[in-house]
């Protein structure tokens, strides 16, 4: 073998010779200790690790974060539940109207640009599933609003054929689902209204693109309704990520789901 070669698969498994695919790699490995709980090479009290919350977006047990960085979910999440709200009202029809062009400003800046900002900052304090689904769910916001802006040119290139450019949003609407969908599967062991956000979000992508497979009025507003319950969630998760006994009389206890795996 040549030295290159060698390098290569030293590169690939690391200094432990273990691929980081592998159980007991030291990146990836997690062991339980009696009250004691260890990350890859870092070991902790499960009295110090932080629980899975909403308002956090941390969706399991997890070290505490080492950046002195203020929370940036309830951010993400305000962004993301006002930009919804307004467009699931639109869906629904509500006080007549249909155009929802009124949505692209808050698309582009607060569930676009802000949205993404927060992703960022959850990624800086070390949450992976905080910043994968804000700056997804940012640059979901300005992908639909650029549809909406004439001068990206999605629109025109569908001119002359309307139907195709409503199957073409149908599928664009399909792959959010799927991508929620797996995002959802990630926060069976967190909170109760931490499911709710992205079990309802899964529910309405899944109606919102059905309705543009087959024309449906009634399941567009159908998907508005479950867009109008997923905003309320996650401004639910934002509020309880934000009020504390230091601001406000009312504060949120999160309602942990079962965890079956440590029943067993």
């Amino acid at each position: 073998m040549s030295d290159n070669q060698q390098l290569e698969i030293e590169s690939k498994e690391g200094p432990s010779g273990l691929t980081p695919d592998h159980p007991d790699h030291p990146v990836t490995k997690v062991q339980t200790d009696g009250d004691y709980v260890q990350f890859g090479n870092e070991r902790y009290l499960r009295s110090e690790l932080v629980e899975a919350f909403g308002g956090t977006l941390n969706p399991g047990l997890s070290p505490p974060p080492k950046h002195d960085f203020a929370n940036p979910a309830p951010l993400g999440l305000s962004a993301f539940a006002l930009t919804t709200f307004v467009l699931s009202l639109i869906n629904c029809e509500a006080r007549g109207v249909t155009i929802p062009n009124i949505v692209v400003g808050l698309a582009f800046f607060y569930g676009g640009a802000a949205q993404l900002v927060a992703g960022m900052f959850e990624i800086a304090v070390g949450n992976t599933f905080g910043g994968v689904a804000l700056s997804s769910y940012g640059g979901f916001w300005g992908s639909w609003a650029a549809i909406q802006v004439d001068a990206f040119g999605i629109k025109a290139a569908y001119a002359e054929e309307p139907k195709q450019f409503a199957n073409a949003i149908g599928i664009f609407l399909i792959g959010w689902f799927i991508f929620t969908f797996f995002m959802m599967l990630m926060t069976v062991k967190s909170t109760v209204a931490f499911f709710m956000v992205f079990f309802l979000l899964t529910i309405t992508f899944l109606l919102l693109a059905i309705s543009e497979f087959n024309g449906s009025t009634a399941v567009k507003k159908a998907g508005g309704v479950f867009g109008l319950l997923t905003a309320f969630t996650a401004w639910y998760n934002a509020y309880a990520g934000i009020a504390n006994p230091q601001n406000s009389y009312i504060t949120i206890k999160g309602v942990q789901l079962p965890d079956f795996q440590n029943r067993v």
